[in-house]
């Protein structure tokens, strides 16, 4: 009598419903994870998820190695392994914890009826989200597409419970079936190796989520509502690829962060706590909205931007990629996405309304994009966020909308810190010049070793005008919409 054990975006030992379960039934159990990449298509992981998802399983592979039993790496079809698993081990019982993916859901289901015709003991747990997306429902019936009232009826089923502590041991079997290599995946750059500064940002697995939120809650989520929006400070978690693969879960999250509150302020919720739980509501938003419309990453939620015109820029497209736009705090967060696998915040919504409204570039291109190159890239909270910049998705920022990226570097790069950082050619620049180059005097240029349109490029688009031509092409679909 033995359990399959199928990790999957549950890499931690801590607070894992399904191996706590596994382990009430008293009987030796076989971790596998099974990488079936294949079934994804289009949203196959990109170059910075492979990256963090090789070591997040080498991380996991050591501490089910220090509990006593062994990680299975099986690569191909989850349905088929977990059948040959079955016949190879004579195990009873397959549980594992939920995904939200639509392509992960039917599978899911298709995998459960056949084990249960077959007589297995199939249990499948949550350990990604507070409130799974059918726990919540507007008084009409219908789901909900408006924030704040999610969020209220979120809090209104209360805080989401202590957290499983990691087992000390897990018990093995006699005999372990056969197992791949992890490295035989090739899920590492190796030619070229771009990952060295990735390696020196990040630490993917269990320790490495839990140094990071020790470090949030000890002093920076108290004063998180001030410094959230200042990309030049460390003021955000940095939890997010964590949160992704299951390192740590959301309501060890929740609890981290409420009980730093009780312990630094007797249970008085702080406005940087209360700030930042409503973050964590917003990923349980994301996957609100993929569950309950599932085209979240390919088509608008608002179906009269499906007649949005978008033009076909390829050079100012590579531009964008490249850091070379001419606005530096667009050009300091695309490059600081491409080194670390990571951007912050406030600047992702600055690159994707300069992408979507100043160049007019279709959404979906940069969500792809970010999807390759994000060590945090996720399906749902991806999709989501790019939707709400373009105006397009549920409870959106409405189209006309449009941030200026100059005035936007001021105001949360006041010292330009953060452009100076990435974009080091403009360092030399005073600070009332550093988010807007082009308005330095000659002198000033030469003072700072800076020669626009070669060192750095000049604007590559004139906002105003762009804002002008945005709100214009905005006009016309408000005007087939009325036709329609």
């Amino acid at each position: 009598m033995t359990t399959i054990l199928w990790f999957r975006r549950d890499l931690r030992l801590s607070d894992n419903p399904a191996l706590d379960a596994a382990l009430l039934l008293g009987r030796p159990i076989i971790p596998v994870y099974i990488f079936d990449d294949f079934q994804a298509g289009e949203w196959s992981l990109g170059g910075a998820s492979r990256w963090w998802l090789h070591g997040s399983l080498s991380a996991l592979a050591s501490k089910i190695k220090a509990c006593g039993s062994h990680l299975i790496f099986k690569a191909g079809s989850a349905e088929t392994i977990i059948s040959e698993l079955l016949l190879e081990t004579g195990a009873t019982s397959v549980y594992w914890n939920r995904c939200y993916e639509p392509w992960i859901i039917k599978q899911d289901k298709l995998i459960e009826t056949n084990l249960e015709t077959k007589g297995v003991d199939v249990r499948s747990f949550n350990a990604g989200l507070l409130h799974e997306p059918w726990a919540l429902i507007t008084q009409k019936g219908e789901p909900y597409k408006i924030f704040t009232p999610f969020w209220k009826a979120l809090r209104a089923l209360g805080d989401p419970g202590q957290p499983i502590p990691a087992p000390a041991n897990i018990p093995a079997p006699n005999n372990f079936p056969q197992s791949d290599e992890l490295n035989s995946w090739a899920l590492l750059p190796v030619a070229p190796d771009w990952a060295d500064s990735l390696r020196e940002t990040w630490s993917p697995g269990e320790q490495g989520a839990y140094e990071r939120l020790d470090s949030f809650t000890e002093s920076a989520v108290f004063d998180y509502h001030n410094k959230r929006n200042l990309p030049g400070v460390s003021g955000t978690s940095c939890l997010s690829p964590h949160l992704h693969f299951g390192e740590v879960g959301p309501r060890q999250v929740w609890n981290g962060v409420v009980g730093s509150a009780v312990v630094q302020t007797g249970n008085q919720m702080s406005s940087g706590v209360e700030t930042y739980l409503s973050e964590i509501a917003w990923r349980e938003f994301s996957y609100y909205q993929l569950s309950h419309f599932p085209q979240l990453p390919s088509l608008p939620f608002r179906p009269e931007f499906s007649f949005f015109q978008w033009e076909d820029d390829c050079k100012a497209l590579s531009a964008w990629k490249r850091g070379m736009t001419g606005y530096p705090i667009v050009d300091a967060g695309m490059r600081q996405l491409w080194k670390t696998g990571w951007m912050h915040n406030r600047v992702r919504m600055i690159v994707a309304s300069f992408l979507i409204k100043d160049l007019l570039i279709d959404w979906r291109i940069g969500e792809k994009w970010f999807w390759n190159t994000l060590v945090d890239a996720d399906l749902a909270s991806n999709s989501a966020s790019w939707q709400w910049v373009a105006g397009c998705g549920a409870d959106a920022a409405p189209y006309f909308r449009i941030f200026n990226p100059t005035l936007q570097g001021t105001k949360f790069d006041p010292d330009g810190s953060y452009v100076r950082k990435w974009v080091p050619e403009l360092s030399k620049l005073p600070g009332r010049l550093i988010h807007a180059p082009w308005k330095a005097k000659p002198i000033e240029r030469a003072n700072a070793n800076i020669k626009l349109g070669h060192d750095y490029p000049l604007p590559i688009v004139d906002h105003s005008a762009a804002r002008n031509r945005a709100l214009e092409r905005y006009k016309r679909i408000k005007s087939v919409q009325a036709r329609h």
